[in-house]
């Protein structure tokens, strides 16, 4: 049995990077796309960290940075997130955060009261806070710019002896791919702090760096966009001074899931095959995700004989697939991307050999994708002005109009190749 008496156990939600009201990407791009149910996801879902601190009658919660995305555009999202704040002071729970590099101190140019229950961490040096009634000391430090390069928790307090010690902090440690390498430091370094437990932020993907000492990315509690798969929750933990950590739980808060399917049309021989294979994948990521809605990013690979229908008729096959996702989910999945892979069942290496135009372009081609440089080259030199007429939206990273991006180029060629051998196999030129 948990309770709040001195030396017993207890128990505490570590959650991070809950980017309230961050706009999930990509959506207003895509038909289909329930744009205004997940509107407010983070929200909803940040409510849901709050409903689970109360339902599992927690002693504190802990917020390891990046509780905002940034300034807000107006007082409601400040006002929300008080709120909910709220609502755990009156169940008597405390929470205890630290802002990271998208909230850091210098970029939010609002301020709303916060409730009593909360203590935010400063910026301009490590604090501690002690709960005497549970025996646990936290420590932490928010940051007070976006880019902070230095090593926070070297600086952090000595553990209190006889107590449960926690640190806070928002870092990638050595690095971690795809998030920049703010307040870096190594999993030996907390370690060697002497704490119990490191509520970490920053990543999004969950990891359970080590478990002696407890160091713990929980992830963030919403996937944004399709590159966020999986799951996405906080950590439920139970502890006792002087023993350390029982438990640490992992559990889902996102109301919406992103996730992605592959299907490999070898063996498939009708469009009818393609359309089940891909509902049942569909079915099998809907009863994963508990009934979340879910979007799905979808790529077509392998060699077969469909190869042609599918190159030739993309935008159709797009329209037909996300009909029979729709179907298959009864309208709790929708299609956010197709990415076409897939492979003619032809001869390639004699294509190549032959010494006449569609020989000269499979060459071509082969060599331009040996060699980012050069496809680089030519994309600017082609597309750059169109590149440059584009919206904005159209240019980010994940786009395929993304003429900075090694990836996008790679595909756009991949593409392109596919549709020469699209065109040769219908005319059986070979």
């Amino acid at each position: 049995m948990f309770s709040k008496l001195t030396g017993a156990a207890m128990r505490f939600i570590h959650c991070a990077d809950i980017h309230l009201d961050s706009p999930l990407r990509g959506l207003e791009f895509y038909d289909g796309a329930p744009a205004e149910e997940m509107r407010h996801a983070t929200r909803r879902a940040f409510a849901n960290v709050v409903d689970l601190a109360i339902d599992r009658a927690v002693d504190f919660v802990l917020i390891a940075g990046d509780i905002f995305d940034g300034d807000w555009p107006d007082f409601n999202t400040g006002l929300y997130f008080a709120s909910q704040l709220r609502r755990l002071a009156d169940a008597d729970i405390r929470v205890f955060l630290i802002h990271g590099n998208h909230d850091a101190v210098s970029k939010l140019t609002r301020s709303v009261p916060l409730p009593r229950n909360v203590f935010s961490f400063p910026a301009n040096r490590p604090a501690t806070e002690v709960i005497e009634s549970l025996g646990v000391a936290i420590h932490g430090q928010s940051f007070a710019s976006e880019a902070v390069t230095s090593d926070l928790s070297a600086a952090y307090a000595a553990p209190h002896t006889g107590l449960l010690n926690i640190g806070i902090l928002h870092t990638a440690l050595s690095g971690r791919e795809g998030h920049q390498p703010y307040a870096p430091t190594t999993a030996d370094r907390l370690t060697d702090k002497g704490y119990d437990y490191w509520a970490l932020g920053h990543v999004h993907c969950r990891e359970i760096v080590r478990e002696s000492p407890w160091i713990v990315f929980p992830g963030n509690t919403q996937g944004r966009h399709a590159r966020e798969t999986g799951a996405k929750g906080c950590m439920v933990v139970e502890a006792e001074p002087g023993v350390g950590i029982h438990a640490a739980e992992f559990v889902p808060t996102d109301v919406a899931r992103w996730h992605q399917i592959g299907i490999d049309i070898a063996g498939l021989s009708s469009d009818d095959d393609l359309h089940a294979a891909v509902q049942a994948e569909v079915r099998a990521a809907q009863v994963a995700a508990e009934d979340r809605i879910l979007a799905l990013r979808l790529t077509l690979s392998g060699r077969g004989t469909l190869h042609h229908t599918i190159v030739s008729n993309r935008e159709a096959i797009r329209a037909q697939l996300a009909a029979s996702i729709g179907e298959a989910s009864a309208g709790m999945a929708w299609l956010e991307k197709v990415r076409f892979k897939v492979t003619a069942p032809l001869d390639l290496p004699r294509l190549a050999e032959r010494d006449d135009p569609i020989g000269l372009l499979i060459r071509s081609i082969e060599s331009l994708q040996a060699d980012a440089g050069r496809l680089k080259a030519l994309a600017e030199s082609v597309l750059c002005d169109l590149g440059q007429k584009l919206p904005a939206e159209l240019r980010g990273s994940d786009s395929a109009w993304a003429l900075d991006s090694p990836e996008a180029l790679a595909d756009a060629l991949a593409n392109a190749r596919e549709r020469l051998l699209a065109a040769i196999a219908a005319d059986d030129t070979t």
